[in-house]
């Protein structure tokens, strides 16, 4: 009898959601407030622990660093790590330390048993948890950022089913998926979710360490890696097909199926959940088959404008399938026949939505239901791969975005494809066939847009814009943020930068999202950060792609990143045949005119745009009667087509004007521009009035250059009225330029360059140094005009590549780098004459 008193007593297996989360760096944050602090610091957190234990019917087994808690279900356990990682973080906050805790989310069955009171009493823990479940929670704790919940396949889709139980905070959690990993000891890859609130969760890819990796395929793994699997595998694949008992015909790693819901027609709903969890498992168990998370599947829903617990019946299933990109549909099914239970499970071609393969086995009673599920599973995973290999037709991934019609989202889809290739005309008549097809579709509304922006005729998509606008309702959060970001540039563009940059913030692999902060982070001259963004645009997965590249090419040559920039541009012509100026615009950059001369060339006469560099080129080389004929050809092709740049191409024909010592003609044309862009400011064309307040001020930096004051302060007197249009940054900027540069020319040149300075933040304008250098020699201050000129002559690529109206002050800028070179120059012949 004392011995069985001092026995611990195991309890059966029971399914349990486990809980272990780590106090990050607690040890180096104990020797930096010392033990006093500490122990203040730990007491609170216990306290914390109670109250989110009690809160959250949580059971503490083991605390150190971290914790272990069991608890009945996944929801209960990820509003306790929900709950833990934000009032950590405020507690540190409140203390001015930085307290983060990293935890890992999983559910599977554990043994527990009791310690005896007599070995609680020597230091025992009351209840011991053992069971593989448990080294599953803490692997993903141990891989988890600072910060970061992550949750395994199993415990995710159980938990984001009960989030609405969080009430609205469960609406705005933030779900991710980070791909198949694999853990050191565990033979098959296993999906891992991240989960949390905005502002909190890092959204980002969990570190590979020596214990967990991503399961990445071969191609994407290095070289030295690959070539060793192939060493081992070709061993292995000999000892396997000298040993194996049958043929398997392997399922393709990169082929994805559809679990449909399972149909349940025995009458007895008890068991749905338990045993649709049951065959998905049980299906993802094999190494060959890749099965679509709840969590992709929910956000397909959403996109196809359907509630998230829509029924995933054999339709359904199937277009989840066609615009995911699956090859195959598996439909489970349980039903009474003949006084036995039967599991079922077909194979569907989404296509055709025909079954193509089915396996079914009969048991005795619901009880035998599970067993079922194993055989037919295990046969699906021995035969899958020559079933779907009989589907002939596999399908590329859909676009991610919202529609009810699939044929909509198919024109979308060759639409996307069509811009990437810089086919405009056909992209628009693909996204207004898409629009027709469902009136509803903002995203192709959207697209119009942008086909429009591309065509430089902005005002023509505002109508399409105003439509997609008023579908905002309709759209899940990304989309949203999307057209938000878009609707911006129109009514308030001072503010449109820093949505785009909020959406890529929020949603890192969305590559649109990402492209757009990249430009208008570029067109702000914040070329390190564009830099960054168009970087993560640039993936193979992105169709746009091309752009993205092109984009990076004009961040790097901003950063004076010649080679690389020149490269990014390659990467984009190859593609679509586009980035033919931005290739004219490195070579000159780097004074390699042979190869800018090479790359002109290669367009057509009747590319109107071109004829800025071609410009820019020939005034680079000191060709200016050239650069005027260039400059009238571009702009006689420009009035034909009207629109807005057939005003801002006035531009570089007054710059080659006062070039060639003719003021009169080059204050003329200036005027011209100017006044004709304030006359479109007061009108409804909103999309184009950056550029025009862009062009008005740029035409008076170049009037005041051939001697004119007055159109200065005509323009900022128009402007005066343009409330909105003075909070864009880089309109803020010209404007100051143009100031600075009246109190230059008035004998101030002290007041010019406090009104300058302010703006030298390593983003400032082109024109905003030169007019420093300029005031700085009239105020006498040698040392600092020597400094601004070596600036200005050396940062070429941003002469080039700064975008204002177009690239209106292009041809100025090179102009005037050319000068500030050649009075560095005469400067050193100045100080070796002396020497």
């Amino acid at each position: 009898m004392n011995e069985m008193t001092h026995r611990p007593s195991i309890e059966a297996p029971q399914l349990r959601t486990l809980l272990l989360t780590d106090l990050c760096d607690s040890t180096t944050l104990v020797e930096r407030i010392g033990d006093v602090q500490a122990a203040t610091l730990f007491r609170d957190h216990d306290r914390l622990v109670l109250d989110l234990q009690q809160r959250w019917r949580g059971r503490l087994i083991d605390r150190s660093d971290g914790l272990l808690l069991l608890f009945e279900r996944p929801i209960d356990g990820l509003g306790f790590a929900l709950d833990y990682v934000r009032e950590l973080r405020e507690m540190g906050d409140a203390r001015r330390l930085e307290l983060r805790a990293r935890a890992g989310l999983h559910v599977g069955e554990v043994l527990t048993w009791r310690n005896s009171d007599e070995a609680v009493q020597v230091g025992a823990k009351p209840l011991e948890v053992e069971g593989l479940a448990k080294p599953m929670a803490a692997r993903l704790m141990a891989m988890a950022r600072p910060g970061q919940i992550l949750l395994s396949a199993v415990a995710e889709p159980l938990a984001h089913r009960a989030a609405r139980e969080l009430g609205e905070r469960g609406q705005h959690l933030l779900w991710k998926s980070h791909g198949r990993w694999r853990f050191k000891g565990v033979p098959d890859g296993q999906q891992i979710y991240e989960v949390g609130e905005p502002g909190i969760a890092p959204l980002r890819m969990p570190p590979n360490t020596p214990k967990a990796w991503r399961d990445l395929p071969l191609w994407r793994r290095p070289a030295a890696l690959a070539a060793e699997a192939a060493i081992i595998a070709g061993i292995g694949v000999g000892v396997w097909f000298a040993t194996r008992p049958a043929p398997a015909i392997a399922f393709n790693q990169r082929d994805w199926v559809v679990v449909a819901d399972l149909r349940n027609l025995t009458g007895q709903s008890v068991l749905d959940d338990s045993l649709e969890q049951a065959f998905r498992i049980s299906l993802e168990q094999s190494r060959y088959v890749n099965v679509l998370s709840d969590l992709k599947a929910r956000d397909t829903l959403a996109r196809m404008q359907l509630k998230p617990d829509t029924i995933l019946d054999r339709a359904i299933a199937s277009e989840i399938a066609l615009r995911d990109g699956a090859r195959a549909v598996i439909l489970p099914t349980v039903a009474e026949v003949g006084g036995k239970v039967r599991v079922s499970a077909e194979v569907i071609d989404p296509h055709t939505q025909t079954t193509i393969y089915a396996q079914s086995t009969d048991g005795h009673g619901l009880a035998s239901a599970l067993a079922s599920i194993d055989n037919v599973t295990g046969s699906l995973r021995e035969h899958l791969g020559e079933t779907v290999q009989s589907i002939k037709q596999d399908s590329a991934p859909l676009p991610e975005v919202t529609t009810k019609n699939l044929d909509a989202l198919r024109a979308y889809a060759l639409a996307q494809k069509a811009m990437s290739e810089t086919k405009y005309e056909e992209a628009l008549q693909l996204y207004q066939r898409a629009t027709q097809l469902d009136s509803d579709f903002a995203l192709a509304w959207l697209g119009q847009v942008r086909t429009y922006y591309a065509f430089e005729e902005r005002p023509a998509g505002e109508e399409s814009l105003r439509k997609a606008q008023a579908l905002r309702a309709h759209l899940p959060p990304r989309e949203a943020l999307y057209l938000d970001a878009w609707v911006s540039d129109v009514d308030d563009p001072g503010s449109a930068t820093s949505k785009w940059v909020e959406l890529a913030r929020l949603y890192p692999d969305y590559s649109s999202g990402r492209n757009n902060a990249a430009l208008w982070l570029y067109e702000e001259n914040r070329f390190r950060e564009a830099r960054e963004h168009a970087q993560a645009a640039v993936s193979s997965q992105n169709v746009l792609a091309p752009q993205s590249y092109d984009t990076l090419g004009r961040a790097l040559l901003g950063l004076e990143a010649y080679t690389e920039a020149e490269a990014a541009f390659g990467r984009s012509y190859a593609a679509t045949k586009g980035s033919l100026r931005r290739l004219v615009s490195a070579a000159a950059a780097r004074r390699d005119f042979a190869a800018a001369e090479g790359y002109a060339a290669k367009t057509g006469p009747d590319q109107k745009f071109m004829y800025l560099e071609r410009t820019s080129l020939a005034i680079d080389q000191g060709r200016l009667k050239e650069a005027g004929e260039l400059a009238r050809t571009g702009l006689d092709m420009a009035n034909a087509d009207g629109g807005v740049a057939s005003h801002y191409m006035t531009l570089p024909v007054a710059v080659v004007s006062l070039l060639q010592g003719n003021e009169a003609k080059a204050r003329e044309q200036a005027a011209r521009a100017a006044r004709q862009a304030i006359g479109q400011l007061g009108g409804k064309d909103k999309a184009d009035a950056e550029d025009y307040a862009a062009l008005a001020l740029s035409a008076a930096l170049v009037a005041q250059r051939a001697g004119d004051r007055e159109l200065a302060s005509e323009v900022t007197a128009a402007l005066a009225r343009q409330t909105t249009l003075l909070r864009i940054p880089q309109i803020a900027e010209l404007q100051a330029i143009v100031r600075a540069q009246d109190l230059r020319l008035a004998g101030k040149p002290t007041e010019a360059i406090a009104t300058l300075r302010k703006f030298q933040t390593g983003n400032e304008r082109f024109q905003t140094r030169v007019v420093l250098m300029d005031a700085y020699r009239d105020a006498g201050q040698s040392a600092n005009a020597i400094e601004q000129a070596r600036w200005v002559a050396t940062h070429r690529g941003r002469a080039y590549v700064e975008l204002e109206c177009g690239h209106c002050l292009q041809a100025l800028n090179v102009a005037d780098s050319n000068r500030a070179a050649k009075e560095l120059d005469a400067q050193s012949d100045v100080v070796a004459a002396s020497d």
